[in-house]
């Protein structure tokens, strides 16, 4: 049973199977990433809603010359010489300048900060700041509703899939509590490419497919 639970986890969890594709979309961005900047040229990297934990199968921050700088509503404690934490919110981020980062990464974040208003000013602040960005986020249109887990829940009524979170073990196989499944329906908008698309006019949309699904979709200005 722990091998099913592992498998159906979070992605936080390094068995479960959100890791291994998580694995497998670093390794694909930085074969883009690395088509664009030099190993040996001064690099700087704000990661919106990043955890430091993401880069550690990362060969970036092993570079000589980079800084990636994790932005989130609280500073948390890091300890590496090339990672840093600030406290800020990727909606506004009036702290810094103009194409003042070289690259600006965010993985699974754009969907959690409530409304399409949030997310068109995060993607206009991600596109002032950084030179380049890759910003990653779970596809409305894939079958699996990526947070839940459960088939279809984004078509669902949220009275339902709270009832389904709280009531029973349906969604990764365990009851979630009550003020956690609601924050979870209160934050997340799903978006598809099209909508992707509008936030990002100018970008290329990596997908992640599985079983011929797209899973994933990411925006990008690395090719």
């Amino acid at each position: 049973m722990s091998f099913i639970t592992d498998l159906f986890a979070s992605s936080d969890n390094p068995k479960s199977l959100g890791a291994k594709f998580r694995n497998q979309r670093l390794h694909d961005f930085e074969d883009l990433f690395f088509k664009n900047f030099s190993p040996d040229q001064p690099l700087r990297i704000l990661d919106v809603g990043g955890t430091a934990y993401f880069w550690e199968k990362s060969s970036l921050p092993k570079l000589r010359k980079i800084e990636i700088v994790l932005l989130n509503l609280q500073e948390e404690e890091i300890n590496s010489p090339t990672i840093r934490s600030v406290a800020g919110n990727g909606i506004s981020m009036p702290e810094f300048a103009d194409k003042s980062f070289d690259l600006v990464f965010s993985n699974s974040v754009i969907e959690h900060v409530y409304t399409l208003e949030n997310q068109k000013n995060m993607a206009d602040e991600i596109i002032r700041v950084g030179k380049k960005y890759f910003i990653q986020t779970p596809n409305r249109t894939f079958p699996i509703e990526a947070h839940y887990a459960l088939p279809y829940a984004q078509y669902m009524p949220k009275k339902f899939i709270y009832f389904l979170l709280t009531q029973t073990k349906l969604s990764r196989l365990n009851k979630w509590k009550p003020a956690d499944a609601q924050q979870y329906l209160d934050e997340i908008q799903l978006l598809d490419e099209a909508q992707l698309r509008q936030l990002f006019p100018h970008a290329e949309i990596y997908r992640e497919k599985v079983l011929g699904f797209v899973k994933s979709i990411s925006a990008h200005n690395l090719s």
